[in-house]
């Protein structure tokens, strides 16, 4: 279940009114989109009007969404039955459940899931309603459809589309089987990227504030959706540069200035305490819980979602968990530990998911690697967009197509890991494939005039100014 500290969230926030009232949300991107991206659902207002679940029976709402009974839920699962259930995470049970005839007469049969509040778990009514508020009004092929939901007496359940594959955590840290290739983790980054992009291009910006693996879920064909937005909040507005937000996240994918700011609020001898207290309480909460701070302040930024996304970029690099206390201690934090080799050329190979040796390029991989590197930069404002995120992570997917192509062709071994325009003199015969590009990659790097932490030239994909500007 997790650790969690619930407090009152003190918020300020200045909110866009629309004359009926409502929050604008309308895309401020004039892009043309991709033929997936057409299909998306931004409504011109999210009117958050259902400010309690009292508010919300008066008001049911959204004509795309589906009330259910109690009785009904119990149908669809069969009693709740125990071998239905598909995961239990800090908000409840999930179960695998089927709405059709049997349950409501001329429904037609739909497969779903059904996550069941928990009573007597960290999260309640307002993380209940904000999933209610959000996906009950938004809608993209890279988040989670919400078909329904049932607030009878004390039961808070959600009904969502089921995700036939289940979650990407359960995907890339399974013991036995088949891991993830290349190529499948390059095409679910890239979906994950273009869900964040949606929520944050809104005229009213949407903070995901809990992207990690086990929130990414995927199809039968492994296409991903964000799901859970239970933590989700509106973002500032005007010349409002963040929104002041109860610190509370999932240890290991926090951005370091969310949690940082919350002390800084305070002077002196309050300021050392609090920090240590906020570091004792992520340092020993469970991998993947939900944090949150009491009473304390944190500045929540659209960059704080773009950590997250490098540390799950960072877990699909590696293969490896955001915080793992049963490797050696200096390894426990994934992104302390490796974000300082991403831009090592020579390091970065050693240290690559070798679940995927072969299925890519040592120069795909150094770019990717890079990018994880600037989203999980210290300073928010050197972190990318996540529309820019998108645009880099499509150019990824032609090359892996090639790739793939040139593997399965069985005479492309060579070619794949060869290094463009360099002569045959450049080539290394006593190395390894893999390697021949990373050495080209590090002859050509500049001896002087970079500082260890910075991304080698030929690779610093994001060197726009308005990566440093707002």
């Amino acid at each position: 279940m997790g650790i969690c500290f619930s407090i009152e969230e003190q918020s300020h926030r200045s909110h866009s009114k629309a004359p009926d009232g409502g929050l604008k949300t309308t895309s401020s991107s004039n892009k043309q989109e991709n033929s997936d991206s057409l299909k998306t659902r931004s409504p011109s207002f999210i009117a958050l009007t259902a400010k309690d679940v009292k508010d919300l029976r008066k008001n049911p709402g959204y004509s795309n969404v589906d009330i259910f009974t109690y009785v009904e839920m119990r149908l669809a699962t069969k009693q709740f039955r125990p071998d239905y259930i598909l995961g239990d995470g800090g908000f409840g049970v999930v179960y695998k459940g089927v709405i059709d005839e049997n349950v409501r007469p001329g429904y037609k049969s739909t497969a779903v899931a059904v996550k069941e509040l928990n009573p007597d778990g960290f999260q309640g009514d307002r993380e209940w309603l904000a999933e209610v508020n959000y996906l009950g009004q938004l809608s993209h092929p890279n988040l989670v459809k919400l078909i329904g939901y049932c607030c009878e007496d004390d039961h808070r359940l959600l009904v969502y589309e089921y995700m036939a594959s289940g979650s990407l955590e359960k995907h890339l840290f399974r013991r036995v089987g088949c891991s993830l290739t290349w190529s499948k983790r390059m095409k679910i980054a890239l979906d994950a990227a273009k869900g964040l992009a949606f929520l944050h291009d809104a005229e009213r910006p949407i903070i995901y504030r809990d992207f990690k693996t086990s929130n990414i879920l995927l199809g039968v064909d492994f296409n991903a959706k964000l799901s859970d937005f239970g933590l989700a909040k509106e973002g500032p507005m005007g010349d409002k540069t963040h929104v002041s937000t109860r610190v509370m996240g999932t240890y290991g994918y926090a951005a370091p200035e969310y949690v940082m700011t919350a002390a800084l609020a305070l002077d002196g001898i309050i300021f050392v305490l609090l920090f240590a207290v906020i570091n004792i309480l992520f340092s020993s909460a469970e991998v993947g819980s939900i944090v949150s701070v009491e009473q304390v302040p944190g500045h929540l930024t659209a960059r704080s979602d773009v950590y997250g996304f490098g540390v799950v970029l960072l877990e699909m690099l590696l293969g490896r968990r955001a915080m793992d206390k049963s490797r050696p201690s200096r390894e426990h934090n994934l992104v302390e530990w490796a974000r300082p080799l991403l831009v090592h050329n020579k390091k970065l190979m050693r240290i690559l998911d070798p679940r995927m040796e072969g299925q890519y390029s040592a120069k795909t991989a150094i770019k990717v690697a890079n990018l994880a590197h600037q989203c999980l930069s210290q300073n928010p404002k050197g972190r990318p967009l996540m529309s820019q995120v998108v645009e880099l992570l499509e150019t990824f997917q032609t090359k892996v197509s090639d790739e793939e192509a040139m593997i399965h062709s069985g005479g492309g071994g060579i070619t794949l890991y060869e290094a463009p325009g360099k002569s045959p003199r450049s080539r290394n015969p006593g190395g390894s494939e893999s390697h021949r590009e990373v050495g080209a990659a590090e002859g050509s790097k500049p001896t002087i005039g970079r500082s260890k932490s910075e991304p080698p030239k030929e690779v610093d994909l994001y060197d726009p100014p308005s990566f440093a500007e707002e």
